[in-house]
């Protein structure tokens, strides 16, 4: 599909969900079935929950899916007319069927990789919840999306799809904040980005005593629900550490004028100060959904389903600086940020390593950010200032292995992250 098709509209937008069993997933397809008549989900993909699979083909009848178990797939239940995909380059054959207008991306790690590049190079809006995409693959990724604004700008200036994230739209609550808050607003008049973040469940607890936290504890957050690996980087803040790349990737600014403040009411999402002094913030519930329905039906706002925030009902809101001991995990990620893309690339996948190694009992709570340091240091100047797709992934297998949990230990006594 060439770039321009994508500008044409249809009645209704045609989706595919990568990762539709997943929590965003799941949320996405609430939402889309909300919506009505103006989209129809066209693809599914997901990794896993066969079961959930099926019942997701059965509501949407959708034309194509994929599972990224082959014998799981051949036996999933379906509609009439539902195709099966299969193979190593499923996704992205999911990503750039003619039936899809939008890709709506889900899935966590650089599996997404691939698929997201190949959508925009064939046309395709991408509406992404993928951290690892940006953070490891932004200098690969934003000029395909720049690219496919020039050439609609050049057509249509006033087209949403005359800006870079008409074409990649933030799904992330706090991009989708800084997002909504540009509408009408030009990048060269941005003084800071805000970030906020809740702080987690560990906010208050003396760094100390975080050796002895328990992934039970650690996976009760106070006001999000979502899936286990991203409750526990947000109880690290590693979470914020990939937005603040992200947000230099998707707005152009330096990581200096990116800000990072803990607001435990979780009801500001962030915001952005302008060089005239105005500071412009959205506000809403702690709910997915709005984040998601932003980044299918942008510009157009229609009625959700999740509730608007009480500000009397919740009567202060409360910022506060991270504290830099308790979350080294911010620095790490801003230093690598700093340093290039085969660090931010590291960073990722050790954060794919580190989590379920906590989850499962091989690393302390603090040993988290320890081992995210260690494959930053070990891997930021592994090679040529741009890699390419084959080498990020190529950096992600060796990384997975070297720290594994049979390949690399926490140093004796902690030491420093």
């Amino acid at each position: 599909m060439s770039s321009s098709s994508a500008e044409v509209r249809r009645d209704p937008v045609r989706v595919a969900i990568l990762g539709s069993t997943g929590s965003i997933g799941r949320q996405a397809v609430d939402v889309l079935l909300a919506l009505g008549d103006a989209f129809r989900v066209t693809a599914l993909a997901t990794g896993g929950r066969a079961d959930l699979l099926a019942a997701q083909a059965a509501a949407l009848r959708p034309a194509a899916i994929t599972l990224a178990d082959t014998r799981a797939l051949a036996s999933v239940e379906l509609p009439a007319g539902t195709e099966r995909i299969a193979g190593p380059h499923a996704l992205e054959e999911i990503a750039t069927r003619d039936d899809v207008d939008l890709v709506l991306v889900g899935t966590g790690g650089v599996v997404s990789l691939r698929p997201v590049l190949a959508a925009l190079a064939a046309g395709k809006v991408v509406a992404t919840a993928n951290k690892e995409v940006l953070v490891a693959a932004g200098h690969l990724v934003m000029p395909a999306a720049r690219s496919l604004a020039e050439a609609s700008a050049a057509r249509d200036p006033g087209s949403p799809l005359s800006g870079a994230l008409g074409w990649l739209r933030p799904i992330d609550s706090e991009h989708s904040a800084i997002w909504q808050c540009l509408a009408g607003e030009g990048n060269q008049d941005i003084e800071r980005i805000v970030l906020t973040a809740s702080g987690g469940p560990f906010r208050r607890m003396d760094a100390a005593h975080l050796v002895h936290v328990t992934p039970a504890e650690a996976l009760r957050h106070p006001t999000w629900s979502m899936g286990a690996k991203i409750t526990i980087d947000s109880a690290t803040l590693a979470n914020k550490g990939l937005e603040v790349v992200e947000a230099h990737w998707l707005y152009d600014v330096g990581y200096d004028a990116i800000d990072v403040v803990i607001h435990p009411q979780s009801v500001v999402h962030s915001a952005v100060l302008f060089r005239d002094g105005s500071l412009k913030a959205q506000l809403g519930t702690p709910d997915m959904r709005i984040p998601i329905q932003y980044a299918l039906t942008y510009p157009r706002r229609l009625p959700s389903p999740a509730l608007a925030p009480d500000l009397v009902a919740t009567g202060s809101l409360t910022f506060e600086e991270p504290d830099a001991a308790r979350f080294p995990a911010l620095r790490i990620a801003r230093d690598a940020g700093r340093a290039g893309p085969w660090a931010t690339a590291a960073l990722i996948a050790a954060d794919e390593v580190a989590v379920p190694r906590f989850l499962e009992g091989s690393l302390s709570f603090p040993g988290i950010p320890r081992l995210l340091a260690a494959a930053v240091d070990r891997y930021a100047a592994h090679g040529g200032p741009h890699p390419t797709v084959d080498d990020l992934v190529a950096l992600d297998a060796e990384i997975r292995a070297a720290f594994a949990a049979d390949a690399w230990r926490e140093p004796a006594g902690g030491g420093a992250a």
